[in-house]
């Protein structure tokens, strides 16, 4: 070589080591300003893009760009929940507290109405002019059109700054019929102070606004015509002769005027306020009861504001009619059963077109004596455990609430013709207790789901269910299916079928509902339409289904790679929709939704996909020719290295944004249009990045004991292949895992506290090697099954010359977790463990509860993840074999445990079992409590403080770093009790 070249090599090598030296590894002071990007809108005329910015910890931020470019990008501190007004001319969104207020407040003690509160702001697009409003509960314009804005401010919030406090008209909206303005008998020249908010109303148009006081409730139409809202009765003291309506009223946005639809509620309580599209159809509960009643009992109350046609002679005219409001359902009502009532914690829904009313119905509450008589420390307090129970007592009390509040759907019929006007059906039922419906759907039947014949088996069998079709006309129920195992049932979108996947059979199936049949769409295609990579011991589920076509006539469902288009009548052969281009070319491809509000595909317009390529895990945006001219034909927009997600389009424009990352690159947003010519990058989050050494990640691949190919992911701090003088350096390595991870290969992992595992990058950026194997699992054997992939994939490793094979380290969290403690107790290849969550005895954790549901389970061990197969009287050696306590002897590897007190998912004995086991055999092991905590910390102060003790337990072990005082002597209870740390590593 020419001393030339020798000198460029030289320089070359000695800039990139400069450029790694100036970069600095990540520390925890990093996490908080950690930033991601989310919750983007579009202008429906696609000329305006807002997301969020937010910090881990910290306020955020808002910001706004013009899709021309043409304008700066705008900033809102504190700005999120954003909503564009329907005609796009402005932004509207909520500020949050300022995090130095609320912690400020919190130290104080400040009660919640003392708390600083969100606020809101209105901007201009067009003259970029901004209007705040103080003390935020919520706000809310017209989905589809309407120029004003509904904004419910807390009227006890500490008063704003002078600066902020709303200037605006604050009355009380007169009705335009005369009511009263009392509200009961006044009592020493003092009535009651009503309950409720400020009900701030305001044109965006012009600016105007007015201001309603006691407001407890507030609906709006789509179109943005109507706003319904109610103000309660009097709760606290209100100065005598100050005027207050309670009732339901209306606020026409149209002509401004507002209307008293009802004042008649006994104790002057309403609830579950719904307008239907238009504005001109209402509906209320209101009380029936009088105030001081034990149990609260409301009616469905009705009220239709469109112009009714009048006839005079042979001409006909519209004309305003004020009809009173109509009750639908009262305590009487002889469409429900006996002793029923409405339900008023389910609010009541308008179907699309306005023909129907849901709403949920329940026997009414009992009135029960309290009994006075008894002290409490004398009162029985016990749960009675039956064999015949269907749920067991701990998940019957998880679900107490739930239950108490239980509804059942029914049903009004508002169709304007014929004379089935106000009927009233009961649609569910205590034996068929769920039936979904959709708003958009108007079909007769609905279909029902009851899997009470099946509770007491679904401890350890779960899924068996009967389905039913409920004709929303006579609420009669018809079974279509007896105990099945089904996966996303639903009905078509015009109401013709009922289709689902049964796992028993792997089939796509649909129940014709004129002709009374079943259908099997996919029998006989020579395609898996369920997840062939399924690996535990219950059925597996269906890859899943892109939808319907209009009026019912194709079902489009997913293989492994491709669309397939089944007609439900079987006149036509079903057919592969995308030619069969995802399995030839291993790419798995899913239709992108960009339409929420879709009914149905439209098989005119062109058929976007995103795709995961199965060989190297690039993934990317595809788009199709519309499937109705034809055969398609696919075109890759975007293939990468990168994870793309996401996608999104303006309603009414080809403006489109889709977010895109990898482990290098923070996650973006990136905007283009239909041709998807040219992206432009709209973000540039976590800039700090680009100062802090990283890394890189690389996928591989092995061979496991089990014959099995198998693959993984190796993450690699920044500048591994340098070398220091002749000698390559070599680093540490830990293993992670859970179950399969190798599709993560191009996700983004930011830094972030430790909520149960090892931060990816934060270990890289400090110098190990971070390896994440994949586990394929048989039947009987979870934890050889994890040895026979992990193990393997580690040895094939040692071979780099810059893995420390001396120096390797273990960890995972809840099933990872106890892999983990399985996998020390059969090789000392590692130097430390740390497992989270850990199941160390299956034979005590079998029968034990998920105290977070109140789930038994054994469920786990028999279907699902645990993967033994059989109980633990049929496999008592699988389950002996598979626990770690039993083989703790031969552990010589120092452990580190975490297990919460509160954990609902593995109880806190199983921990305390493998702890106290490993101590009496005197091996090293420390194990970390979080008090109150469950699972996974949710704390961030928590985290933080694992965080801290995770590192430095494995630095100590893996890096020679001196052992912290917290390891070397314990921390005591009294030590705790004075809020002593013992991160040091000196007692001095």
């Amino acid at each position: 070589m020419s001393r030339i070249a020798t000198f460029l090599v030289c320089f070359f090598i000695s800039s990139s080591i400069l450029a790694q030296s100036s970069k600095r590894a990540l520390t925890a002071d990093d996490y908080d300003r950690w930033e991601s990007v989310r919750t983007e809108k579009i202008s429906k005329d696609g000329r305006w893009i807002s997301y969020q910015i937010d910090p881990q910890a910290g306020d955020g931020r808002l910001e706004l760009t013009d899709a021309t470019r043409k304008a700066p990008v705008r900033s809102f501190p504190r700005g999120y929940m954003a909503q564009f007004s329907p005609d796009n001319r402005f932004l509207v969104m909520r500020l949050k507290a300022p995090v130095a207020d609320v912690r400020k407040a919190k130290l104080k003690k400040k009660k919640a109405d003392e708390m600083p509160k969100d606020s809101l702001l209105v901007y201009n697009l067009a003259t970029g002019q901004t209007t705040k409003l103080p003390n935020i509960k919520s706000f809310m314009v017209g989905k589809e059109s309407g120029t004003w804005l509904a904004v419910l401010q807390e009227a006890n919030a500490p008063k704003p700054a002078a600066e902020n406090r709303t200037t605006s008209r604050r009355d009380t909206l007169a009705p335009t019929k005369p009511v009263s303005t009392t509200t009961g008998t006044a009592r020493r020249g003092v009535t009651k102070r009503p309950k409720g908010d400020d009900l701030v109303l305001m044109n965006l148009a012009d600016g105007k606004r007015r201001t309603v006081t006691f407001v407890s409730n507030v609906a709006m139409s789509d179109n943005g015509q109507t706003i319904l809202y109610s103000r309660e009765s009097a709760r606290d003291s209100l100065k005598a002769g100050e005027p207050f309506i309670p009732g339901v009223f209306t606020f026409n946005t149209a002509n401004g005027q507002t209307m008293l639809i009802d004042s008649s509620a006994k104790n002057r309580l309403y609830k579950g306020l719904a307008v239907d599209k238009t504005g001109n159809q209402l509906a209320w509960m209101a009380s029936a009861d009088s105030a001081g009643s034990e149990v609260r009992v409301f009616t469905l109350r009705y009220k239709n504001l469109a112009p009714a046609p009048v006839t005079k002679g042979k001409r006909s005219k519209t004309t305003t009619v004020d009809a009173p409001y109509r009750v639908l359902v009262d305590t009487v009502s002889s469409a429900l059963p006996s002793k029923w009532t409405m339900n008023e914690y389910r609010e009541p829904r308008f179907s699309e077109d306005g023909t129907r009313l849901y709403f949920s119905t329940s026997p009414t509450a009992l009135k029960v004596t309290k009994d006075t008589l008894t002290p409490d420390d004398e009162k029985v307090k016990m749960d009675v455990w039956s064999w015949t129970d269907g749920r067991l007592q701990p998940m019957q009390q998880k679900r107490l609430k739930e239950e108490k509040e239980r509804g059942f759907l029914t049903v009004a019929d508002l169709s304007p013709a014929g004379n089935t006007f106000g009927r009233v059906t009961l649609l569910a039922s205590r034996e068929i207790p769920n039936v979904s419906f959709d708003p958009k759907v108007n079909a007769r039947y609905l279909l029902g789901m009851s899997d009470l014949p099946y509770q007491v088996q679904s401890s350890w069998d779960p899924g068996h269910t009967d389905m039913y079709l409920i004709d929303t006309q006579t609420g009669e129920k018809k079974r279509i299916a007896n105990d099945v195992m089904v996966s996303q049932p639903r009905l078509s979108p015009t109401g013709r079928y009922a289709y689902w996947f049964d796992e028993r059979d792997s089939l796509w199936r649909a129940w014709s509902i004129a002709d009374g049949r079943r259908i099997d769409l996919t029998r006989g295609l020579g395609s898996k339409f369920f997840d062939e990579e399924h690996d535990t011991p219950d059925l597996p589920g269906a890859y899943g289904s892109a939808g319907w076509t209009a009026d019912d006539r194709y079902l489009w469902v997913y293989d492994r790679y491709d669309i397939w288009q089944i007609d439900p009548t079987g006149r036509e052969k079903p057919t592969n929709l995308t030619n069969a281009w995802g399995r030839t070319n291993k790419v798995r491809l899913r239709r992108a939704d960009l339409d929420p509000d879709e009914k149905a595909i439209d098989t005119k317009q062109d058929l976007w996909l995103t795709g995961i390529w199965e060989s190297n895990k690039n993934t990317g945006i595809l788009k199709a020719t519309p499937p109705a001219k034809g055969a398609v034909s696919i075109s890759p927009l975007a293939n990468s290295a990168h994870r793309y997600f996401g996608l999104g389009k303006a309603k009414d424009a080809s403006t489109m944004t889709f977010y895109r990352g990898n482990f290098q690159e923070p996650i973006n947003i990136f905007l283009t249009d239909t041709t998807f010519a040219t992206p432009t990058q709209l973000t540039k989050t976590n800039p700090q990045q680009d100062s802090i050494r990283w890394g890189s990640v690389e996928l591989v691949k092995w061979v496991g004991t089990n014959g099995v190919p198998l693959e993984g992911l190796l993450y690699k701090p920044e500048g591994y292949d340098q070398k220091t003088g002749v000698a390559q350096k070599k680093y540490p390595m830990l293993t992670y895992f859970y179950e399969r991870n190798v599709e993560t290969l191009n996700d983004y992992r930011a830094p972030s506290p430790s909520r149960s595992t090892i931060n990816i990058p934060f270990c890289v950026s400090n110098g190990y090697m971070v390896f994440v194997p994949d586990i394929v699992y048989t039947t009987g054997q979870p934890g050889p099954n994890a040895y026979d992939c992990i193990v393997p994939g580690v040895l094939s490793l040692l071979n780099r010359d810059y893995i420390d094979r001396d120096r390797l380290g273990i960890q995972g969290q809840s099933w990872g977790g106890y892999q983990t403690a399985y996998i020390i107790t059969r090789t000392n290849l590692f130097r430390a463990a740390m497992a989270g969550a850990a199941v160390a005895n299956m034979t005590s954790a079998y029968g034990g509860i998920r105290w977070e549901t109140g789930v038994v389970r054994q469920f786990q061990y028999e279907k699902t993840q645990s993967r033994i197969g059989g109980t633990l009287w049929d496999k008592p050696m699988n389950y002996l074999e598979n626990s770690p306590l039993f083989f703790a002897n031969r552990v010589e590897t120092p452990l580190m445990l975490m297990h919460n007190d509160a954990d609902g998912a593995v109880p806190w004995q199983q921990g305390i079992e493998l702890f106290t086991g490993l101590r009496r055999l005197g091996k090293p092991v420390w194990m970390v409590v979080y008090n109150g905590e469950g699972h996974n910390l949710t704390a961030r102060h928590n985290a933080k403080d694992l965080s801290i003790r995770m590192y430095q337990f494995f630095d100590h072990y893996l890096k020679d770093a001196p052992v912290p005082v917290w390891m070397k002597d314990g921390r005591t209870a009294v030590e705790k009790d004075r809020g002593e740390m013992k991160y040091e590593t000196d007692k001095n």
